[in-house]
């Protein structure tokens, strides 16, 4: 079960959890963890019956060597453990949201240590993306009679190193995933002649059209 798995994360990020004022998409929730990394700080709202256990290098050290799995005279570990918890794993509702709570918190350390970068490829004749960054906009050529012009959503970088090819780049995953989605809604793979968005190592099938 993915909720059981500890999350190994290194000295340079620290996690915590302080108390959530309750919002109209958030009403149940009453506490948030709080990580904090070298590239900046992500923070996920929580239900009652969730928490998150945290272990120093010297816990896991020490319980290490408690129960005779490591040498005492092995160095202390460089990283701590975090354990997502739920009142009653038996409960479906807690059982799903163990799980899931588990996934962001990984997903959030990964973010604050390494980010997300999301490559896209405008595939077509004439295609072609601009950043401005005067007004923080991302100005794209996609066939139409109108360019598409998209402001860029705070916490997410656009950098443009190839007319055709896009990065974004965001320590908040569904920020950059929502972001490329957005993107390539503008104009969608089709398989007839296989142009398009296409975000990440998205490929499609070539279908062929009808023969006279």
């Amino acid at each position: 079960m993915i909720g059981r798995k500890k999350i190994k994360f290194p000295s340079s990020v620290n996690i915590s959890v302080a108390s959530f004022t309750p919002t109209p998409s958030l009403p149940f929730c009453n506490r948030k963890i709080i990580v904090n990394g070298p590239l900046g700080s992500l923070e996920l709202p929580i239900f009652p019956y969730v928490d998150v256990k945290i272990k120093s290098p010297e816990q896991i050290y020490q319980e290490s060597v408690a129960s005779g799995l490591s040498d005492p005279d092995e160095p202390v570990p460089n990283h701590s453990e975090a354990l997502v918890v739920v009142e009653d794993p038996s409960d479906r509702k807690q059982k799903m949201m163990w799980g899931t709570s588990r996934s962001l918190l990984n997903s959030m350390i990964e973010g604050v240590t390494e980010a997300f970068t999301i490559p896209i490829r405008l595939v077509g004749v004439g295609f072609r993306a601009t950043y401005v960054k005067e007004d923080n906009s991302l100005v794209m050529k996609l066939g139409y009679a109108n360019n598409i012009v998209m402001t860029v959503p705070d916490g997410v970088e656009v950098n443009v190193p190839q007319p055709q090819r896009l990065l974004l780049r965001g320590i908040d995953k569904a920020k950059v995933t929502q972001f490329a989605a957005m993107i390539r809604s503008w104009r969608k793979p089709e398989p007839y002649n296989l142009k398009g968005v296409f975000v990440a190592d998205e490929t499609i099938k070539k279908k062929e059209g009808k023969k006279r």
